[in-house]
């Protein structure tokens, strides 16, 4: 008599164990033991990281690298705090960075195009709050695709939790010698832009 044995068939092996004549019962233990012996490894082989699929099997893909990324240095300085907000709305305006950049400006904060007439405020073109600034650089400023932003001899005035700045600043190949002046406030353990004015320089 055969029998087809397979890891998990315990169950059914003593339904027919107990089916056989007693005489034979010892051989029948002892060929079980051996078939169950070499069969208990019949299920598929698990695969160890390191060794190839089997045939039709999809490989899987490696890990992907977590790109390693260099932090803003913290500012040591109120003033190099102000250089470094500065310094990181220029490098938003090439990279068309507008998230970036909406996190500079207050909420409440304001640009002015002097349009060359420092004596004249009237004619000056303003957008306030986050919603107008982001339109500007949206609708105004990125167009221009600038691929250089460069502030120069900025000058800094602290007062407490309030600052000002002027430079000269490039915009592609137009520049504003000390045409610019920025304003800040310090609030929430970080220093905010409240206000840039540019056209400054009378024509």
């Amino acid at each position: 008599m055969v029998f087809d044995v397979c890891p998990g068939s315990c169950y059914h092996l003593a339904m027919v164990l107990g089916m056989i004549h007693a005489d034979r019962l010892s051989m029948l233990v002892f060929l079980v033991a051996v078939a169950c012996f070499g069969l208990a490894a019949c299920g598929a082989p698990a695969t160890s990281l390191g060794s190839q699929p089997a045939s039709g099997s999809p490989a899987l893909a490696p890990r992907p690298t977590a790109l390693a990324r260099t932090p803003t240095p913290q500012p040591a300085t109120a003033e190099e705090a102000i250089r470094q907000l500065i310094l990181l709305e220029g490098q938003g305006v090439v990279s068309q960075d507008i998230g970036g950049l909406m996190n500079l400006w207050a909420s409440e904060a304001v640009i002015a195009d002097a349009k060359h007439t420092p004596d004249n405020p009237n004619d000056d073109a303003r957008w306030r709050g986050r919603d107008a600034i982001r339109e500007r650089y949206v609708v105004l400023v990125f167009p221009g695709n600038p691929s250089l932003v460069s502030p120069a001899d900025v000058k800094i005035v602290i007062d407490g939790d309030k600052a000002t700045a002027t430079s000269t600043t490039q915009i592609g190949a137009e520049t504003s010698p000390g045409g610019d002046r920025w304003d800040f406030a310090k609030r929430d353990g970080r220093w905010w832009i409240t206000a840039l004015t540019y056209n400054l320089e009378p024509k």
